[in-house]
């Protein structure tokens, strides 16, 4: 085909117009900088729980060892990153020198990775602040005025990329949760029981991650997700999913069914609201699905055992469980922690997954920091 000069130029972000993960759109961004500025060495987000006040690494592009992988900290144990959203303003340091000798984990771990320089930029959607974006260079003194004015270009496009990513996932949340007149209005076992056991999720998949090789993307999502696990209980009666008694042989094969109802009802909404495309939702899937699952088989809805399990859904039915153990219900007292365990590891190996019970059992401090910000009620 003859070339035609009026169309040699080539869009640089072109590839924000294809579907990507959001991971590797952050790749193709950061090889997109690298081409006018080459000593950008990495690009990195995290982002912000309020509930909690907690900063959380999510992506990086830094090719190598990543320094934050896995790392959280409360923002108010970061006071450089406080001062950010103090003054409403990004922070340029063109020597680390300066800073390595800080007391905080994550100035310390940059610093020991050999990066010179950094520039942070705050990210806001519509007001609210939804994280840090860090751009970092192993070179110092190469964050000129010009320089910046690119990166703040560069900066702002990444962020849409990130509020575009999070805001599928809220918009199919909010869907999901609308969809049945509130899931919680209905189902006792929800409210405060989905703050725990979404955060119990992601304890257990932050301390699986070296042995899995879990990356921040798949523990945020993990999070995200798994307050999500019993959405088809919407197409469960009443006089089923609320029976303060134990259940005909009947009524249990109905009430087995909403791990499947949960799936096609993800799938509907999926593409009722065009989020098809929206990264992991196989996880979502998997979680809804097989979170009732058992390791020995005799779990529902397929009877899957072991491995054959995804491992989202093993890590969330460990969390789920102990929620349930350890919270207050009409029908039943809350059972304290240790009994809790106890019963945790009778049934690892048998109903639960070995490797997540042990590694909810590792982490009893922060078992008890999300049980006390995110106290039960009677109604959850």
């Amino acid at each position: 085909m003859k070339t035609d000069p009026n169309f040699e130029h080539t869009d640089a972000f072109g590839f924000l117009n294809h579907n990507a993960p959001l991971r590797e759109k952050l790749h193709i961004a950061h090889q997109t900088v690298q081409q006018s500025l080459p000593f950008i060495a990495r690009i990195a987000l995290t982002l912000y729980d309020p509930d909690t006040r907690v900063l959380k690494t999510y992506l990086h592009s830094s090719g190598g060892q990543e320094p934050m992988q896995h790392y959280q900290a409360i923002i108010d144990s970061a006071p450089s990153l406080v001062e950010i959203l103090k003054r409403g303003h990004p922070r340029v340091i063109n020597n680390m020198l300066t800073t390595q000798r800080g007391e905080h984990e994550h100035t310390r771990r940059i610093g020991r990775e050999g990066y010179a320089a950094s520039y942070t930029l705050p990210m806001f959607n519509n007001g609210s602040f939804l994280g840090f974006l860090f751009f970092n260079s192993y070179a110092h003194d190469v964050f000129s005025e010009a320089v910046l004015r690119q990166l703040d270009l560069y900066g702002h496009i990444i962020s849409l990329m990130v509020i575009n990513e999070l805001s599928n996932i809220n918009t199919l949340s909010a869907a999901l949760k609308t969809t049945g007149h509130i899931t919680h209005l209905r189902d006792p076992e929800t409210g405060s029981h989905l703050d725990r056991m979404s955060r119990y999720s992601r304890l257990i998949a932050s301390t699986l991650a070296d042995r899995y090789q879990l990356d921040d993307d798949y523990i945020e999502h993990i999070f995200m997700f798994s307050p999500l696990h019993d959405i088809g209980k919407i197409a469960i009666p009443d006089r089923i999913l609320l029976k303060p008694d134990k259940l005909t042989d009947d009524e249990m094969h109905i009430m087995r069914t909403h791990p499947l109802r949960g799936q096609e009802m993800i799938t509907d909404l999926l593409a009722n609201f065009g989020l098809e495309n929206t990264e992991h939702v196989d996880m979502l899937r998997n979680i809804a699905a097989y979170h009732h699952e058992a390791v020995n088989g005799r779990g529902y809805p397929d009877g899957k055992s072991g491995e054959d399990i995804p491992l989202e859904a093993r890590i969330v039915a460990v969390a789920d469980v102990f929620d349930a153990l350890t919270s207050q219900r009409p029908y039943k007292e809350a059972w304290d922690n240790n009994r809790a365990f106890e019963t945790l590891r009778k049934m690892a190996g048998e109903q639960l997954d070995q490797e997540c019970v042990e590694a909810l059992l590792s982490q009893r401090d922060a078992i008890e920091s999300i049980q006390r910000q995110f106290r039960e009620n009677i109604w959850g």
